[in-house]
């Protein structure tokens, strides 16, 4: 167990700077190629991204799970099944985004797009070796390379995206030049992650000289399976903005507005990705964190129960969620004006940033079921959100625009969460959080509200007045959200919905530990 987790505490590291760098990066490229250009890349973008998370992440965790559940004279004919497999969606895949580059982007309603797919494909391309090394690597719970690899594969992608971008920007050329220069990164990205896999990978080699007859269908048939189960959670987000890229832009045109302003209004619509992907870290952290451990005590008859386990996950998550939403939706005017240097459709990021909850909770439960086992129902909830989002897109647009969309998204994934919650308590019947963690959340984010609303109208409007407006913003943002935070967790620590105990299990949770210990130190005393 201890090396266990120090695997999950490493990859879960590697996997919060990966996000991070993901949602960060968004914001100065936005302001490199304003509203027009982070619609050309956005409109792109979810092509690469859902194959590159199905294989370097779904295939990867298939390939280690059905390593490590055979014989190691097996492992070399797996890894060849699986190479010979991943290689050929890969190359049909490529095949579809380069030479179909047109046809996509005339349904996306601009064809300039296939430049940006050309590039893009390339990417696609390195997946099958990155899978193989990463699952190679998973099954032996040597999670150090694949860590590595994720980094450096972030680090190349998010330099060259900004390097590259700045440059082409800054010598005139076009917005759809600078889109190419983005999907380039991806690319350069994978070489860097496939070098550093294959350097660990160098010492391994003669381990693949065993053999052994494998039947190919079986073992073809499993990995499809657990990789797109697996990945199905960490894809709806990606699959919710692919949807967008051929909807959004289209039914904004055929509705009577312009062109240039039907970029200008999708590329502010995306602004809210980045708010969102930021939003879930704690989620994602704890995906990585606590799931696997849910799903090993849930296989023993002895030792800690899984129940604790599926209670602190949901009960983090949605403590953070629902902090991450209030404060962006009080506080999102300054956040957009001074991430994105306007506070234009701050009412549609709104709306949109309340994905956050719904997203955090999607992950959190269908990681737990996945965890029992249970893959069939989450994989048909998930699809079925996805046709309510693509309905709701057509019902929507056309009456609110951008804001629309805004909202089809929180209703399908509604609609996802809620199907999970049931199902979950039909698995597992037992309560996340009692009545009294509600009441203090409750009591905590009305707190913070009060805080936040009452110090950005005096900050805004009495102490940072004489400035410009972005960079009162700015002051405003940077000042109202650690006040907010300070009040919020202040409030959480001396309730206790969260032990200390339970703080040292979670990622970074050794200082709200001490923390926590710091201000109900007189209590316990009390007590004792």
């Amino acid at each position: 167990m201890k090396s266990f987790m120090k695997g999950a505490v490493l990859l879960t590291i590697a996997g919060f700077i990966v996000k991070l760098l993901s949602a960060v990066y968004r914001v100065p490229f936005q302001n490199l190629v304003g509203d027009q250009g982070f619609y050309i890349y956005q409109q792109v973008y979810p092509f690469i991204a859902i194959f590159g998370i199905w294989t370097s992440y779904g295939f990867a965790v298939a390939i280690s799970k059905l390593l490590a559940d055979t014989s190691e004279s097996a492992h070399r004919s797996i890894l060849r099944i699986a190479f010979v497999y991943v290689a050929v969606i890969s190359i049909s895949v490529f095949v579809l985004l380069f030479f179909g580059a047109e046809l996509l982007a005339g349904w996306m309603g601009d064809a300039q797009l296939g430049r940006l797919l050309r590039v893009g494909a390339f990417a696609v391309l390195l997946m099958a070796p990155l899978a193989i090394l990463k699952g190679f690597f998973q099954s032996r719970n040597n999670m150090a390379p694949v860590a590595y690899a994720q980094i450096i594969e972030q680090g190349l992608r998010v330099s060259v995206i900004l390097v590259g971008t700045w440059i082409v920007v800054s010598r005139g050329f076009s917005l759809y030049a600078a889109g190419q220069m983005a999907m380039l990164g991806a690319v350069v990205g994978g070489l860097g992650a496939m070098v550093v896999l294959l350097f660990y990978f160098r010492s391994h080699v003669a381990f693949l000289k065993q053999h052994s007859t494998i039947q190919i269908w079986s073992i073809v048939k499993k990995m499809t399976i657990i990789s797109l189960s697996v990945s199905m959670s960490s894809l709806i987000l990606m699959l919710f903005q692919l949807v967008d890229s051929f909807m959004v832009f289209r039914l904004l045109e055929e509705n009577g507005i312009v062109q240039s302003i039907a970029m200008e209004q999708k590329g502010i619509y995306d602004r809210g990705q980045p708010l969102v992907q930021f939003g879930i870290l704690i989620a994602t952290s704890l995906t990585l964190a606590i799931v696997p451990l849910v799903a090993r005590t849930s296989r023993k008859k002895n030792g800690r129960s899984a129940d604790m386990y599926v209670r602190l996950a949901f009960r983090v998550s949605f403590l953070f969620a629902v902090a991450a939403a209030i404060g962006l939706t009080l506080m999102m005017p300054y956040v957009n004006e001074t991430l994105f240097q306007t506070h234009e459709q701050s009412w549609t990021l709104i709306i949109f940033s309340w994905q956050i909850i719904w997203m955090s909770l999607l992950l959190i439960i269908t990681a737990m079921l996945h965890g029992f086992g249970k893959v069939r129902v989450p994989a048909v909830l998930l699809l079925l959100g996805l046709l309510v989002k693509i309905s709701s897109n057509w019902l929507l647009l056309p009456i609110w625009g951008v804001m629309g969309a805004a909202v089809a998204g929180n209703i399908g994934l509604a609609v996802i969460v809620v199907g999970l919650v049931f199902y979950f308590k039909k698995v597992w019947p037992l309560q996340f959080a009692p009545l009294s963690y509600y009441a203090w959340l409750f009591g905590a984010v009305s707190a913070m509200s009060v805080v936040v609303l009452g110090w950005s109208l005096v900050a805004d409007g009495y102490v940072f007045n004489e400035l410009s407006s972005r960079i009162s913003a700015a002051f405003t943002t940077m000042t109202a959200i650690p006040l907010g935070a300070v009040v919020f967790m202040a409030i959480v620590a001396k309730s206790r919905i969260i032990t200390e105990k339970e703080w040292y299990i979670i990622p970074f949770g050794r200082k709200l530990a001490t923390l926590q210990l710091a201000i109900n130190s007189k209590k316990i005393g009390e007590k004792r």
